[in-house]
């Protein structure tokens, strides 16, 4: 028996492809886990062997491609790899230089522009790296910001998370927060506006008690409705979410609809994605690979969408249209948006990292509507009335 299992690995290893292993009789894998089939005298055995998660490299090792100097130095990170707070701010480190590199490809492939990158210093404890490109060939605007503070959390904001059940105890509560935040402004009205953002909270009550969650989502906003576009875009968020649980992108959706919902105009904002919040189960290390998951999620499914839109063409009537709905962009954002208030009610705060979101330019009509029948109405049906697209 031992000798059979050991030529079973021996021919495994020679084949060397998880493609491979799905199609040889006797291998197969499932949840990430190899199962070896021993047929032999009637016996049928199967064992772990190893684990495909444990392969990935840990993000500190992608150093040499972020954009800028991390905000914790790159020493503490490597020596403190097990710490989450290390942990998180490495992988937005990773995603922030991965998606950057993505658009600006798509930039300069046009004779476009580069990203501004800009690190700062927060005096209260921390800091953050924004880079930002503007008035570009593609994109009009795109910002994407990392961002690590540490510090007292402000009244207010422990007032908003005491509202959302968090059991805050004391007056002087240490805080310690880490997220990438995106929105990307297409030039062209037919590439949709993107965002996205995932975070990592830590809060320690007075006695010394510490809270943790992650937050998070990527969201489209579309100014003309193209079904396939937006079919695909769910379809990679629905991918990313069903390796951690199958329940997770039908109720991560929902949230996505119901959070970007614009009360006053009976819209929303887009037409959707995922969208969480004060996710801590079932395990800090779980949630930690599933924001990964979703993160990484990000450039397969926007990237496509500016490829085959970015040399569309343009009528004056079009790109009226896409100013009027960035206009309903910004009133979110600055009425509604979570994130938003957040970062404007931190002492310390950088506001220019904070509005990066907003357009460059945007329109507001009084009592706008679009004609009936018109592709323009079209979308805003779907707005008013959310779908399930997967």
């Amino acid at each position: 028996m031992a000798q059979v299992l050991r030529q079973c690995v021996v021919t495994f290893v020679r084949l060397g492809s998880t493609k491979v292993a799905h199609s040889t009789p006797g291998i197969r894998l499932n949840n990430h886990r190899l199962y070896l089939k021993l047929l032999g005298g009637g016996v049928l055995c199967q064992f772990s062997l190893f684990s495909w998660k444990g392969s990935r490299k840990p993000d500190v090792d992608s150093s040499d491609s972020w954009m800028s100097e991390p905000i914790t130095s790159l020493d503490e990170l490597k020596q403190n790899g097990d710490d989450m707070k290390c942990k998180m701010e490495a992988m937005i480190m990773r995603i922030q230089s991965e998606f950057v590199h993505a658009v600006e490809k798509e930039e300069l492939e046009e004779g476009g522009k580069k990203f501004l990158v800009d690190r700062w210093l927060r005096e209260q404890g921390g800091g953050g790296i924004t880079c930002v490109l503007q008035d570009g060939t593609v994109f009009e605007k795109a910002g994407v910001n990392i961002s690590v503070v540490s510090g007292i959390l402000p009244p207010n904001a422990v007032q908003q998370m005491r509202a959302r059940g968090k059991k805050m105890k004391g007056a002087n509560l240490k805080f310690f927060a880490a997220g990438v935040s995106s929105v990307v402004h297409p030039r062209n009205p037919h590439i949709p506006t993107v965002h996205f953002n995932y975070r990592y909270f830590e809060v320690e009550n007075d006695d010394g008690e510490k809270h943790w969650w992650f937050g998070g989502g990527t969201d489209l906003t579309p100014y003309y409705l193209e079904e396939k576009d937006v079919v695909h875009f769910h379809k990679t968020l629905k991918k990313a979410c069903d390796g951690h649980g199958k329940q997770l992108y039908p109720k991560y959706k929902k949230w996505c609809d119901d959070y970007f919902r614009v009360p006053h105009r009976g819209e929303s904002r887009g037409v959707g994605g995922i969208f969480f919040d004060d996710v801590d189960e079932p395990s800090q290390d779980k949630c930690f690979e599933f924001v990964t998951d979703c993160a990484e999620s990000v450039v397969p499914s926007y990237l496509p969408l500016v490829q085959k839109h970015k040399k569309d063409g343009v009528s004056y009537p079009e790109r009226e249209w896409q100013l009027l709905r960035r206009g309903r962009y910004v009133e979110f954002n600055l009425i509604y948006d979570r994130g938003t208030k957040f970062g404007l009610y931190t002492p310390g705060a950088r506001y220019e990292s904070i509005l990066m979101s907003l357009p460059l330019t945007a329109r507001w009509e009084y009592k706008h509507s679009p004609p009936e029948g018109s592709r323009e109405a079209q979308l805003t049906e779907v707005l008013k009335n959310p779908r399930e697209w997967v």
